[in-house]
């Protein structure tokens, strides 16, 4: 888990330095086709069929909604506001995963972990500070890259069992395809060849490739509440990152909020285990 996260982080920092030179909606049909064109060589490998016949259910459909919409926002967060912030904000996924599944799966949810909630939901509240003067509005767009990852894990959970790995990493990346598409349309930006940015591009796809095998490694041989925890790895990753390579400040509302989140997350996590 703890290299899935550092894989992350690092797919993040190469995105983010590929923008600088290329257009985002073009950044992400690049990594997209990187990715997905490595997960496809897994997955026939491993004799996977890439168009098996559950792509069509309900629940797959929903899980492809809510990875564009995740990885679209998230792309657009780490790109136009600070890798640090856009980071801390991402925790408060899990949190919001245990509050879907008490009200989608009919989970049973206490009113201490429900109580949890609210406070991680107001420590995301502390970090965007939306009161203030500093308040930006592309800040939002972590939280809703935060949504959409949250509403991924839940249809990933209702995922037919017969899904391979390799194959939800084959679609996963295809749905960040028609996200840079689709953003490419409304950006209108001229096409340019990456140059200088290939080398980030396909670092970015490398580490995103095995971060997303090193997580699907650790969902499925450790135990669940055992290595959730370790998800919050990636915020001292993002952080450092953001702070070392991009020249990012920390500002207290960040650190404080980020404390409420992670401490909220890792009671609920408690809890459900208890």
């Amino acid at each position: 888990m703890v290299a899935a996260m550092a894989g992350f982080a690092v797919e993040d920092m190469f995105l983010k330095s590929a923008a600088a030179t290329v257009p985002i909606g073009q950044v992400m049909i690049w990594f997209g086709l990187g990715g997905s064109l490595i997960f496809a060589v897994i997955a026939v490998a491993l004799g996977q069929s890439l168009l098996p016949h559950a792509v069509v259910e309900r629940t797959m459909m929903v899980r492809n909604a809510f990875e564009i919409m995740g990885r679209l926002f998230f792309t657009l967060a780490i790109v136009l506001t600070p890798l640090s912030s856009a980071t801390a904000i991402l925790q408060a996924t899990p949190i919001v995963v245990v509050a879907g599944a008490a009200l989608f799966f009919g989970e049973t949810v206490g009113w201490r972990r429900w109580t949890a909630i609210l406070l991680g939901l107001c420590g995301v509240l502390v970090i965007l500070q939306p009161g203030a003067e500093s308040f930006s509005v592309l800040s939002i767009l972590a939280v809703l890259g935060m949504l959409g990852f949250a509403g991924r894990d839940l249809a990933t959970r209702a995922a037919p069992k017969t899904m391979g790995w390799a194959v939800l990493g084959v679609w996963g990346f295809w749905m960040i395809l028609v996200a840079g598409f689709g953003f490419s349309v409304w950006e209108g930006a001229a096409f340019v060849m990456p140059g200088a940015a290939w080398l980030p591009l396909a670092l970015a796809c490398l580490f995103g490739v095995l971060g997303y095998s090193s997580l699907t490694q650790a969902m499925r041989t450790g135990d669940v509440s055992a290595v959730t925890p370790f998800r919050y790895s990636r915020l001292l990753f993002g952080v450092g990152f953001g702070v070392v390579i991009f020249g990012e400040s920390l500002e207290p509302n960040m650190i404080a909020g980020s404390v409420i989140v992670v401490a909220s997350g890792l009671y609920i996590l408690a809890r459900g285990r208890q």
